[in-house]
């Protein structure tokens, strides 16, 4: 509840200009990271109805749920007092049954989208129509890869190696991550006269620094994210036939996610950033990114969304700079187990990744017992 609490001041702090906003979005992966931050921002910088989709695990009574349902829990224990509909879907995204439930719970709301975001990070995916399972894989294309890692753990960096993909691996990866499912969503959602017209269509995507590039942008990830990118201007062909929309990749800047956590070089290099980045003031975590975005992109009152060459938003632009990008390689070399803390910001590392389960935020006694069903009755 502190947690998100946090994310909606920030979002309240920062409203649309009236008539420059959505009016009922979709998010796909709402739970988590970008995707949560995505709904409050929609629901208290906009105004608009949401409805929340994602794969959590409920509480039982001697057994807490996961932590993105009680984010959700919080969200619309939140959301209570505002003039607008909440709802959520909680299932496997990949299915035709969750498909089924949005199509249902959207009919509660009233009718079409204006707004999807799709947000799922997920390791593994089951192809709806042929029942084939898929898991996705980190690793290198082509090459043998070392670089500088950090063990979070043991707060040391050492060195990592990791064998290249298979073809296999490669077009695995490929189907759980890249624009295949958005693509069915789309699909679907438009058949059901789901998506009103100019409907903006958004997924979220990663570029990455030179440092993380072998083992990210270049590497199974970034071959699926490449091809996530490429969908975008499919679907936009399909959805200006039908409803004159238009889908986007949005480029966003390395935060601490629990999918960027397992990922070897991003959390140290997190962690510099982060050093860097305040240094300049430009730090964004989540919130004030998609913050950002919602009033600087894609609902700024000018005629067109602000794209690169490629038809992609870019939210990194602050990451990507050189000066900040120019800081990230002189220190790179430089760092070691010794002098970490000194030329990272890896405490504040450690901070974020224990707020995304609700540990470490001020104001919180952690000694209280809590109902694990119903935590936020009195809240």
């Amino acid at each position: 509840m502190a947690s998100v609490r946090e994310q909606v001041e920030i979002a309240r702090a920062n409203p649309l200009r009236k008539g420059k906003s959505p009016k009922r979005v979709l998010i796909i992966g709402a739970s988590t990271g970008y995707g949560m931050s995505s709904r409050i921002t929609a629901a208290f910088s906009s105004g608009a109805d949401t409805l929340g989709v994602y794969f959590e695990r409920p509480p039982k009574p001697d057994k807490p749920g996961s932590a993105g349902y009680y984010n959700s829990l919080a969200f619309n224990k939140l959301a209570e007092g505002l003039d607008s509909v909440h709802l959520d879907v909680n299932g496997d995204a990949f299915s035709q049954a969750c498909k089924l439930e949005v199509l249902e719970r959207a009919k509660e709301m009233g009718g079409a989208f204006d707004l999807v975001i799709y947000s799922l990070a997920s390791p593994r995916r089951t192809d709806p129509e042929s029942g084939e399972n898929y898991r996705a894989c980190l690793k290198p294309i082509g090459a043998v890869y070392r670089n500088k890692t950090l063990d979070t753990d043991k707060e040391e960096v050492k060195e990592i190696t990791i064998d290249p993909a298979s073809p296999d691996e490669i077009e695995s990866t490929r189907k759980v991550m890249g624009g295949e499912d958005w693509q069915l969503w789309t699909e679907f959602l438009l058949e059901e006269n789901l998506l009103a017209e100019g409907c903006v269509n958004l997924a979220y995507s990663y570029i990455g620094p030179a440092v993380t590039q072998p083992i990210y942008r270049n590497g199974t990830i970034g071959r699926a994210k490449e091809d996530l990118e490429g969908t975008a201007s499919e679907l936009t062909d399909l959805m200006q036939g039908k409803c004159r929309g238009n889908a986007y990749v949005s480029v966003n800047k390395a935060v601490v996610t629990q999918a960027s956590s397992a990922i070897p070089v991003v959390p140290l290099y997190v962690s510099l950033l982060f050093k860097i980045m305040r240094k300049m003031g430009t730090h964004e975590g989540c919130i004030e990114q998609i913050v950002r975005m919602f009033n600087e992109r894609l609902y700024s009152g000018k005629d067109e969304v602000p794209v690169d060459e490629k038809n992609r938003i870019r939210l990194d632009d602050w990451e990507m700079d050189p000066k900040v990008q120019e800081e990230v390689i002189n220190a790179w070399s430089l760092i070691n187990t010794e002098n970490l803390n000194e030329l990272t910001n890896f405490k504040e590392y450690q901070s974020e990744f224990l707020k995304l389960f609700g540990f470490g935020l001020d104001g919180v006694n952690y000694d209280e017992d809590v109902d694990l069903v119903n935590p936020f009755t009195s809240s």
